[in-house]
């Protein structure tokens, strides 16, 4: 007889020993509490810690009109959807947030899912499969929702060097000018930080007749006079076929969704199994999103402060030697190079200075590439960066560390 779980277990043991295997912390982000959260130690052991680590970039899942927004469409419309949108019926709330994130990117159409991923991995599966031996062209840190998409077409892919032009351009040119192409690519890439030049890959796509899907989901809600995304920031976006967000960032709430023709959209709608069969998102969570949009498309103080932030820990970590990765955005990885240090120091972060910070190993970056990633919100104070930065020089020097990336 097969021992399943003897299998599973030594996959298991296999993480540990390479010291990938994930722990979670226990913590409690506490509304106004920003950037603190509760750290449970132990059954009886409770330490406010300050997180370094969230995706939450602006802080708007605690931002008071956000939070009323979803309180009161929970008590007028309840905690769920009712069920998928082609069974139960789409909502009002959906509706108008499809037409907040069109206008939002200056294209026709909306739709939104109940996470960025969904809509990364249903969208470029449904894409692919409807173009008659199509070819998807992607980068090489794409995140990991489009790889399933691609892979989910069953179509021909190419993958082209990071941020590389002149290689994707060389696999364009070796394919017929006639056959369908998709370039998958991101806006801002989120464990190194760095932008792609949307402008020249937007070109190469005319040039050679090909459709552009862009993920910007690291970027919206922080980019652009309006929160509206890198491309938009560059007068761009109508040079990208599909732009793919989410709300589960700076928005600060969850779900995810693309723009673009109305036709192209309305395809994905009608042929997208991770759309049609994937229950909807609560009422309540899609009026938290669009309330979210509102606020910073009107407000630009949260951009403002944030980046601010940004500009003083880049430039405390530039005083030391410690192995920063060098990035254009609000992005900050600082590279250890090893998964058990990673872990450790971590660990020694977390236990002894009460700076919450997770580790990013292998497969989220190459093996060797083992880092912090440092994400600053405009909660966090000048006093916390110092010493956050006095923190990682004593425990890199006790771990006896490279100090060069």
């Amino acid at each position: 007889m097969i021992d399943y779980k003897t299998l599973f277990r030594e996959k298991l043991q296999t993480l540990k020993a390479e010291h990938r295997y994930r722990t979670f912390a226990n913590l409690e982000r506490l509304v106004g509490e920003a950037p603190y959260a509760l750290w449970h130690k132990g059954p009886e052991e409770i330490k406010k810690v300050i997180v370094w680590c969230s995706n939450d970039y602006l802080g708007m899942s605690h931002h008071p009109e956000v939070v009323g927004a979803f309180l009161e469409a929970a008590q007028k419309y309840g905690a769920g959807s009712g069920g998928t949108r082609n069974i139960s019926g789409t909502h009002s709330n959906h509706v108008d947030l499809e037409k907040t994130v069109a206008h939002l990117h200056q294209k026709e159409a909306g739709l939104v899912f109940g996470s960025g991923y969904a809509a990364n991995e249903a969208s470029l599966s449904a894409l692919g499969e409807g173009l008659s031996d199509c070819v998807i062209l992607s980068d090489e840190k794409i995140h990991a929702s489009m790889i399933q998409g691609i892979r989910h077409s069953r179509c021909e892919k190419y993958v082209f060097k990071h941020n590389d032009v002149e290689d994707l351009e060389k696999k364009l040119a070796s394919l017929d000018i006639n056959r369908p192409k998709i370039i998958a690519f991101v806006s801002v890439y989120s464990m190194d930080g760095d932008i792609a030049p949307i402008h020249k890959i937007a070109a190469l796509s005319k040039k050679y007749n090909a459709f552009t899907y862009l993920d910007e989901v690291h970027a919206m809600g922080i980019y652009g006079d309006k929160g509206q995304g890198v491309a938009g920031s560059l007068g761009l976006s109508d040079q990208i076929d599909i732009i793919q967000g989410n709300f589960a960032k700076a928005y600060g709430v969850v779900g995810g969704y693309i723009t673009g023709p109305y036709e192209i959209v309305d395809y994905v709608r009608s042929y997208a199994s991770g759309f049609i069969f994937t229950t909807s998102l609560p009422p309540a969570v899609a009026a938290a999103a669009e309330k979210s949009i509102e606020v910073l498309r009107e407000d630009s103080s949260c951009r403002e402060k944030l980046w601010e932030n940004v500009s003083y820990l880049k430039a405390k970590l530039q005083e030391t030697s410690l192995p920063v990765i060098g990035s254009e955005s609000h992005i900050v990885p600082v590279v250890v190079g090893d998964a058990h240090l990673c872990r450790l120091i971590t660990k020694e972060l977390l236990e002894t200075h009460g700076i919450y910070v997770q580790p990013i190993n292998y497969p989220t970056v190459p093996r060797g590439q083992e880092r912090l990633r440092l994400t600053i919100t405009p909660a966090h104070t000048f006093k916390m960066v110092d010493d956050l930065v006095a923190a990682l020089e004593q425990e890199w020097g006790k771990l006896s560390l490279a100090k060069v990336a």
